[in-house]
């Protein structure tokens, strides 16, 4: 396994969840660009340690899992750039580039009362009023003004989606530790 400098072998933690990409090098002192997956990055601000898995196209500079001990994170225009230990260069940094950035989830800030991250509701059985489940939580969509929950169910032998606005209006309750949304929505909707 070859590694470059700053980065150490690791393994995935078994709750590790994939947060963004390393685009490219920033500044000549080993600083690089990062892409995050989602709008607010608390979770690449709050984690001190990240994990990387190599980028699936072009030349890997590096081989497996590898962890990486984040000296700083911040907001710069309209993305993210940090820079971590053992990594004091331009080429260095430039070597990253594509990287997949995993974060352990229990290292996520904690939500506030009646938010949650996303990857918390994938899976959630979703049941409605009349205790009829609607399916399960597939993916959500950020339609902009709002998000969308996108469940998936099969009735009578076929696969059925549904799309459930994720607002107080039609969301009556999420409860993590039973794994359910309780909404106000039909099977015939």
């Amino acid at each position: 396994m070859t590694m470059l400098p700053g980065l150490e072998a690791a393994s995935l933690p078994a709750d590790a969840i994939e947060v963004g990409r390393i685009a490219d090098a920033w500044g000549i002192k080993g600083w690089f660009k990062v892409l995050p997956y989602s709008a607010n990055p608390e979770a690449l601000f709050a984690a001190r340690q990240w994990f990387l898995l190599p980028t699936e196209k072009g030349p890997q500079p590096f081989t497996g899992a590898a962890s990486i001990a984040v000296k700083e994170s911040k907001v710069h225009s309209d993305s993210v750039v940090a820079c971590v230990r053992g990594i004091g260069d331009r080429t260095d940094a430039e070597a990253l580039k594509g990287s997949r950035i995993f974060i352990s989830r229990a290292a996520f800030p904690a939500a506030a009362i009646d938010e949650f991250y996303w990857v918390d509701l994938m899976g959630l059985e979703v049941i409605n009023r009349e205790q009829e489940s609607l399916g399960t939580v597939k993916e959500l969509l950020s339609t902009g003004p709002q998000t969308v929950l996108v469940i998936e169910s099969v009735q009578d032998g076929k696969p059925v989606e549904r799309m459930i606005p994720f607002v107080s209006a039609y969301v009556d309750d999420v409860s993590l530790p039973t794994k359910t949304i309780r909404v106000d929505w039909q099977l015939d909707y």
